[in-house]
């Protein structure tokens, strides 16, 4: 089904070589029909990727959608041209005014950090507390999965011995949830972080639940008892190539970066990566919006 995409925004392009033609956003709908309208807050360094990975995943949809992008007043990203967010995102100040059905909130490079001093925190929670009230269902990615849990429920994050880096087995703890229709008993997901949430933090809270959870990786994706939020530690939107760029960077600033795991074909970078998850990411986000969002969850 075509997405309505701010109009020149590079991702289309670039999908377009994948065969993934996202047309002009106005064909497949018919009068009966609205877009669900989805906000995407994108925290993450680059930007154009994000979009591409996102967009990917979304246009999958069984409905219609219309996709906004939007940023923080409070934060001025490093990586990415001033011309770039002035065309395609717009800020919170002025979303805030309209009706969406469902967000996304990615991840950020900022979780060595307290919550309190990431720069954009108060504008952040703001968002959070705005998307609570007037959106049916918010997904947050990785960091931003920490920081929704730190700031409803006060749960903490915890420092990693390790980077917990790779693709790894994940058990959907409640199989009959909409958002897991049609999900094997195993799937994976790839994960790159430093710090965790802990399943003893959560279980105490009556409001959450540990929907999926990974014997190696930990907590998995939680969710509120009202089905409207989902926390997902990991990054399912990641493109095939993703963790092999980050090993390769990380090598090159040193040595003793050890490989993500369950990732490379054999075990062995050489034989680049054997992808295991992409399936299973695009029937969550398709579950997400045929079941949650127009369902009103």
């Amino acid at each position: 089904m075509p997405l309505r995409l701010p109009a020149g925004l590079p991702a289309i392009d670039i999908l377009k070589h994948e065969n993934i033609f996202l047309g002009d956003g106005t064909q497949g709908q018919t009068n009966s029909e609205r877009r669900l309208r989805i906000a995407v807050l994108n925290l993450m360094p680059l930007k154009e990727t994000t979009e591409t990975d996102l967009v990917r995943l979304l246009s999958n949809s069984p409905l219609p959608l219309e996709i906004s992008f939007m940023k923080l007043r409070s934060h001025v990203p490093r990586h990415t041209p001033a011309e770039h967010m002035e065309k395609f995102y717009r800020d919170f100040e002025e979303l805030r005014k309209e009706r969406f059905d469902g967000m996304i909130v990615t991840g950020a490079p900022v979780e060595g950090m307290p919550f309190e001093e990431v720069d954009y925190w108060d504008e952040l929670t703001a968002v959070f507390d705005w998307a609570r009230r007037h959106v049916a269902s918010t997904l947050y990615i990785c960091w931003a999965a920490q920081a929704g849990l730190y700031h409803f429920y006060g749960v903490r994050k915890h420092p990693l011995p390790k980077k917990m880096f790779g693709i790894f087995p994940t058990v959907a703890l409640q199989p009959g949830l909409p958002i897991f229709r049609g999900f094997d008993d195993v799937f994976r997901m790839p994960q790159s972080r430093h710090t965790e949430i802990r399943r003893e933090d959560i279980d105490p809270i009556d409001d959450l639940e540990v929907i999926a959870e990974s014997a190696e990786s930990g907590v998995s994706i939680v969710m509120s008892c009202s089905k409207r939020d989902f926390f997902i530690t990991g990054h399912l939107e990641y493109a095939p190539d993703t963790l092999d760029k980050e090993y390769h960077r990380d090598l090159g600033r040193r040595n003793d970066v050890e490989a993500p795991r369950h990732y490379y074909r054999d075990g062995n970078p050489e034989n680049g990566p054997l992808v295991s998850w992409r399936a299973h990411a695009n029937l969550l986000f398709s579950n997400w919006i045929n079941w949650v969002l127009r369902d009103g969850h």
